[in-house]
């Protein structure tokens, strides 16, 4: 009697035993994102997404053309992420500003609970989940209610299949094409994954005896060209692989837009303190790599340094390139497999969806101030301003209130020349530049940030009064109205 009374508090005590590492972490992340959520929507371009996500469930078409600005309407255009706006836009519709947010939170709980999942097959748990920890910490700054996220946990099923394969001397099973097909029709970064492919075609051969390499060259060939054709898989057809190759060509524009900026060490931040390690522990441990995968890691830190919104992909993808050969080296092992406890995980998911609710009813998260100037746009109603010119930042929410705008998120429709001509005019590096723009697009009413110099010129000079102002924006319209 004494041996069964001691074994019920054991038992009960070890059910959440029988949790994977996995699992904590897509429950530890999630409920940690979903806490922060208003930081998940701390992008005005939140809110273009969801508007475009909504015009196409309300007229069961997609947009071939900008139906958005008053400066580019009717000039061709593709949303390349018409199925991540679509999801954003029913999660909207569902739970408010809640359903993004939870839905962004989701997937990058996903993210971060297969890289654990994949990290423990050659890992002990407790160094995977520190990896991915690390992983979340460096990404958290890019972790945003936009399409970006639903793709990385894509991302990573797709990168680890190809790593798979080359090490096993094999060509990637076909069953992966639809991966990169979903891909396509949820974020235009696709084409990263066919360079993901051809990085782990040459690391196959690498791998691969010198007798096997041109069968498994064909064979890695024929993978290819079937991910090629799968990215044309979406309503625009090849307009996709177009639209996302224009992107890639703005030029000078994407040293103004904060996320294409390169990394800056002016300051000491995670990423520099993460390369730092990194480099400091390959010297002391004397990591080695083979030269394929040096390669994929110097690609992946490349990409990181020239364009900060790459960092998710240094941090993500870092540790599969590296995870093989290092547990080799360092005689690494897994722990024994731990299989999902049915009664744990429903308990633990069902916390997280009772919780999600309160949130949603509550209606605790929404975007913040600074990206949703109500009463500002609110004046230019009353005021019936029919063509605005507005800081770049205003854009998401100025369609989200169909107002017509000059310029938003959407930089590969109105392209280099265009935006960096509207650039130096707003900062008055071209004061005529500025005034011809004004009389160019009949601009009725200016709605700038207080900070912007072209705001302040406009107290300056004739014809213009102040309509309203706030610490945040500054509306000006014409005095002879």
């Amino acid at each position: 009697m004494s041996a069964e009374t001691a074994a019920i508090p054991q038992a009960r005590t070890s059910v959440f035993a029988e949790v994977p590492a996995w699992f904590w972490m897509a429950c530890g992340v999630y409920a940690l994102l979903l806490i922060v959520g208003d930081r998940l929507l701390a992008d005005s371009d939140t809110y273009w997404q969801i508007a475009v996500g909504r015009w196409i469930l309300d007229h069961h078409a997609l947009p071939s053309v900008d139906i958005y600005s008053f400066t580019k309407a009717g000039e061709p255009w593709v949303s390349s992420s018409w199925l991540a706006q679509v999801l954003f836009a029913k999660a909207y519709d569902l739970a408010g500003w809640t359903g993004p947010a939870a839905l962004a939170a989701a997937y990058g709980a996903a993210t971060f609970a297969l890289l654990t999942a994949i990290l423990s097959r050659a890992l002990p748990a407790i160094y995977a989940s520190l990896i991915a920890l690390a992983a979340l910490v460096l990404t958290c700054g890019h972790l945003l209610a936009r399409p970006h996220v639903l793709v990385l946990p894509i991302m990573l099923v797709w990168a680890n299949g190809l790593m798979v394969a080359s090490e096993r001397r094999e060509a990637p099973s076909f069953w992966l094409l639809p991966l990169i097909a979903l891909w396509a029709n949820l974020h235009g970064g696709f084409l990263f994954g066919l360079v993901l492919a051809g990085a782990f075609a040459l690391d196959a051969m690498w791998n691969a005896a010198p007798a096997q390499r041109l069968a498994l060259a064909l064979r890695w060939a024929a993978f290819g060209i079937g991910a090629l054709a799968a990215c044309c898989v979406t309503p625009y057809g090849w307009g996709s692989i177009l639209a996302s190759l224009k992107i890639l060509s703005l030029g000078e524009l994407l040293q103004l837009i904060a996320e294409w900026m390169p990394a800056n060490f002016s300051q000491v931040d995670g990423f520099e303190l993460s390369i730092l390690g990194l480099i400091g522990a390959a010297l002391y441990c004397g990591v080695k790599l083979p030269l394929p995968r040096i390669a994929l890691v110097l690609g992946l830190l490349h990409m990181a340094l020239s364009h900060v919104r790459n960092l998710e992909l240094f941090a993500v993808l870092l540790p599969l390139a590296a995870m093989t050969p290092v547990a080799t080296q360092f005689g690494l092992r897994a722990a024994r497999t731990v299989r999902l406890n049915a009664v744990p995980a429903a308990m633990l998911i069902a916390a997280l969806c009772v919780s999600t609710s309160i949130v949603a009813a509550r209606q605790t998260i929404s975007p913040p101030p600074i990206h949703s100037p109500a009463a500002a746009v609110d004046a230019l109603k009353a005021y019936n301003a029919r063509r605005v010119l507005h800081d770049l930042q205003f854009g998401g929410y100025l369609i989200w209130r169909q107002v017509p705008v000059f310029v938003d998120g959407r930089a590969e429709l109105y392209g280099e020349k265009f935006e960096m001509d509207y650039y130096r005019a707003l900062q008055l590096k071209d004061v005529d530049g500025f005034l011809d723009l004004l009389k160019t697009h009949d601009i009725d009413a200016v709605m700038l940030d207080p900070t912007t110099p072209a705001s302040r010129f406009l107290d300056h000079i004739g014809g213009w009064r102040r309509l309203y102002a706030d610490e945040r924006v500054v509306i000006h319209v014409r005095a002879a109205r």
